[in-house]
């Protein structure tokens, strides 16, 4: 206890030089040094965060490297897609979700509207909805994927946001038509009239919807939008695919007999049968079919992108399918519910005091990129491969430049020379060029895993010649010592020498110079990877995120998808280099400062 209170403990009274040197180890020495130097010591506590979150944090957050949504492409910072207006609080009436944002009606006929808002470079559905007069008292919403469908009460429909497929240009014909349901998709719109007929404008190409009588256009009672088609369910319980092509979703049961409800995910149609049970068809995955036990009948459901999420007569809420985005987790305070409410990955849940329990996707903590892929947590996954590659890389040069300059060092002669030549050959090679040409010559035909493998080969193999020449400066030094005289004297090995008695004497200088070499191996990844030559995507790196972002579209408009991984590569490589800075000045003797 008396020498760790002496170590680490405060000194009852200060020292003079001569008496503090004389009792204080060179490690303690150093120690305290470093510690003294508050910018060394923030660059380390900073680093150290840094590192323990990508460290952990895909243990918490893995990747899906085969990671594709289209409906989340592009979106900014933020986690405000269900952040429900308090003046819906009690008093909702109807909410319906589209891609990033939602749009929520009140008992009163207003409109709300709430999450990322911004679908486009010039169009925000929040900023471009009609005043309170040109909606008049709205008694129905639909939002789709970038555009808001609205109906009032004269059976008037106000449609905002984009129109770039004309999905918001109403037909003159719907305009006569008294409207009963409006469902707005994939830039299209569509709206079921009073007599069971279907109108629908937009894009018509990329959606599979023919509206002909002789496809069945009459009787219907219902309308649900799956991603590029659309179901409809009769006014006799007879469920029909409004389309002409032929998919899994359009392949209906033939004993599927009478049908109360319809809703559909993005590839997939549930029917809710008259007995209660729920048969599912299409391109569901494996989670969408599991149908949990419920504890009621169904009393109304709906379909997001990949889940479905159920009420019964009991007021208790059931989601199954997918849970990527958490849009399955049904939270604890959602009891005694009497409404249901939802689309791509929100839910949200009326009780019967009025409170909206809601749940799913509340946004991207640092943005989503061009493939709809959350970018923080490619972050950590990217930082975790980035440091492996640079941490590995300076293992391997400080190995080798250990062994060769330490042999360099103490043998001299021509032992020295024909190694100092092939240092200098190394050396003279263009770093990276010859880092693009071999990672582009061998790594083509290794799998990823290898070619990330060979990167940091490369790497380590590559960057060795500068440590080299610094160990063989100290061993020509410390070879002079009387402590290598008195091992030759008694017989100890050459090899032992140099790395058992020569090396640990000079540790110190090695440690400052891979702790540099560390941030420098960082640097040179991330340059291999955003050049193409490195890491390939999709699995990512700092380097390689950046790789997408050389255009001046996406700086100029998608900032967050390169301002955050240059900010966390920038600020590693400076922790890194003032860590190495403030071990070289702890280590030296003549920056001790008293």
């Amino acid at each position: 206890m008396k020498m760790l209170k002496y170590l680490f403990g405060k000194r009852d009274k200060e020292l003079d030089i001569m008496q503090e040197e004389a009792i204080q180890s060179p490690f303690r020495t150093v120690v305290r040094n470093f510690v003294s130097n508050k910018l060394s010591m923030g660059g380390l506590v900073v680093f150290l965060i840094i590192f323990l979150i990508v460290l952990i944090g895909p243990i918490f957050n893995p990747i899906d490297l085969s990671e594709q949504e289209e409906t989340q492409i592009n979106v900014g910072p933020g986690l405000k897609m269900l952040d429900v207006p308090d003046e819906l609080e009690g008093n909702v009436k109807e909410i319906s979700t589209g891609s990033t944002f939602s749009v929520g009606l009140d008992n009163d006929g207003n409109v709300y509207v709430w999450g990322y808002t911004k679908v486009s470079n010039r169009i925000d559905v929040a900023d471009d909805m009609p005043s309170k007069e040109e909606l008049g008292k709205v008694v129905s919403v639909s939002a789709g994927f970038d555009h808001v469908m609205a109906l009032n009460e004269d059976g008037e429909i106000i449609t905002w946001g984009s129109d770039r497929m004309g999905q918001c240009q109403l037909p003159m014909e719907v305009k006569h038509e008294k409207i009963k349901q409006i469902a707005a998709g994939y830039q299209i719109s569509y709206a079921l009239s009073e007599s069971g007929e279907i109108f629908c404008w937009g894009n018509e190409n990329l959606n599979d919807v023919r509206l002909t009588r002789r496809n069945g256009n009459s009787n219907i009672a219902k309308i649900s939008v799956a991603n590029t088609t659309l179901m409809a369910l009769t006014e006799d319980g007879e469920v029909r695919h409004m389309g002409s092509q032929s998919s899994d979703i359009s392949k209906i049961p033939e004993d599927l007999g009478t049908v109360k409800d319809i809703a559909t995910t993005a590839d997939a149609c549930v029917a809710l049968l008259e007995d209660g049970s729920l048969r599912i068809w299409g391109k569901a995955n494996k989670s969408e079919r599991e149908i949990p036990e419920m504890d009621g009948e169904i009393v109304s459901m709906f379909g997001g992108r990949y889940h479905i999420t159920a009420l019964t007569d009991q007021g208790t809420v059931y989601s199954w399918g997918s849970n990527t985005k958490h849009q399955t987790d049904v939270p604890k305070s959602a009891q005694n519910v009497v409404a249901i409410y939802g689309g791509t990955y929100q839910n949200y849940a009326v009780t019967e005091s009025g409170e909206i329990v809601t749940w799913g996707l509340k946004g991207y903590l640092l943005g989503s990129d061009e493939l709809g892929r959350d970018v923080f947590t490619r972050i950590l996954n990217g930082g975790r491969m980035t440091m492996t590659i640079g941490a590995i890389s300076v293992i391997i040069s400080t190995v080798i430049g250990i062994i060769i300059g330490g042999i360099s060092g103490f043998f001299g002669g021509w032992v020295d020379i024909v190694l100092q030549r092939l240092t200098e050959i190394v050396s003279s090679l263009p770093f990276l060029p010859m880092a693009m040409i071999l990672t582009s010559i061998i790594g083509n035909s290794m799998s990823e895993n290898a070619r990330i493998a060979l990167i940091m080969v490369i790497l380590g193999v590559l960057s060795w010649p500068s440590l080299a020449r610094l160990v063989r400066a100290q061993v020509l030094a410390e070879r002079e010592q009387e402590f290598v005289t008195a091992a030759n004297a008694m017989g100890v090995k050459k090899g032992a020498i140099v790395f058992r008695h020569i090396i640990p004497n000079v540790i110190s200088v090695i440690i400052v110079s891979a702790t540099l070499d560390f941030a420098y191996c960082m640097l040179t990844e991330s340059t291999l990877s955003f050049l193409g030559f490195g890491v390939k995507l999709p699995r990512p790196t700092w380097g390689n995120m950046l790789n997408g972002c050389v255009s001046s579209v996406v700086i100029q408009n998608y900032w967050w998808r390169w301002v955050f991984p240059a900010i966390m590569l920038s600020i590693c490589v400076i922790c890194i280099n003032m860590i190495g800075d403030g071990l070289r000045d702890a280590i030296d003797p003549k920056s001790n400062e008293r």
